[in-house]
């Protein structure tokens, strides 16, 4: 059996009886399923990132809330949080929250972009570009989100985009351009992306909550919406941008 790894408490863990034994999982299971080492688990415990293990005896176990919990943990220092901005993010869900709560966080954590950076030098870059560039063109193609510099000096670049990024310069893209573009795209794509899911917190999740859906299958919904949600803003967008051309070009009464 399992020895009690709780750090938080004296005792050992917590008395609990509601969770059916087939639904409870040993220390070393649980470090198996999140893929976590023992000195891992024991850390966040005495962080109160996870509750203490559920004391059956002398013995530990670990409920899909203990999963669930980790596998965030594990989310966010995927997405480069500190120990400290982790331990913010837990603190404001409530204890109430069930393991699919918990999931579904972590599902929308997940990055939407399936372009993947690729991590180039800037000597790399020009290569691939097969010319020299500048410090201007960087500045350009780092505001068309193209090219962005990391704290190393290295690059961020987006492969699938590159060639349009390129063409751009040689058509001699305005920087100023480049730059009032990139501004409109963050300011309303972080408006549109703020509605979208606070209409499906509102909306979708509480039908999924009744209907008893699992947290994998609110994952596959979630994969789903995505190519939707693209696909949608850019027929929208297009649509916007034919109705202005041709405002623009209406003539107006004298």
């Amino acid at each position: 059996m399992t020895e009690i790894v709780d750090l938080t408490t004296g005792d050992g863990g917590t008395a609990e009886s509601e969770w059916p034994a087939e639904a409870l999982l040993t220390l070393d299971e649980l470090t198996a399923r999140v893929g976590m080492t023992v000195r891992n688990v024991r850390f966040y415990t005495s962080r109160n990132l996870v509750p203490p293990p559920i004391r059956r005896g002398r013995s530990g176990y670990y409920s899909a809330e203990h999963v669930a919990r980790l596998e965030l943990v594990r989310e966010l220092q995927a997405h480069g949080f500190t120990l400290a901005a982790i331990e913010q993010y837990l603190a404001g869900i409530p204890d109430s929250a069930t393991p699919a709560d918990i999931a579904l966080r972590r599902t929308m954590l997940a990055p939407w972009h399936s372009d993947r950076p690729v991590r180039m030098t800037r000597a790399e870059l020009s290569g691939r570009a097969d010319r020299e560039l500048t410090d201007a063109d960087l500045e350009i193609l780092d505001a068309l989100r193209i090219a962005s510099p990391r704290d190393d000096g290295d690059l961020d670049v987006s492969t699938t985009l590159l060639s349009i990024g390129l063409e751009l310069l040689d058509l001699g893209f305005p920087p100023d351009a480049a730059r009032a573009a990139a501004e409109v795209y963050e300011e309303h794509g972080r408006q549109i992306a703020t509605e979208l899911f606070d209409v499906f917190r509102r909306k979708a999740w509480p039908a999924f909550k009744e209907a008893g859906y699992t947290p994998e299958t609110i994952q596959r919904v979630v994969e789903q919406l995505k190519p939707m949600s693209i696909a949608s803003l850019v027929a929208a967008y297009e649509q916007g941008m034919d109705a202005t051309r041709l405002a623009s070009i209406e003539p107006r009464p004298r």
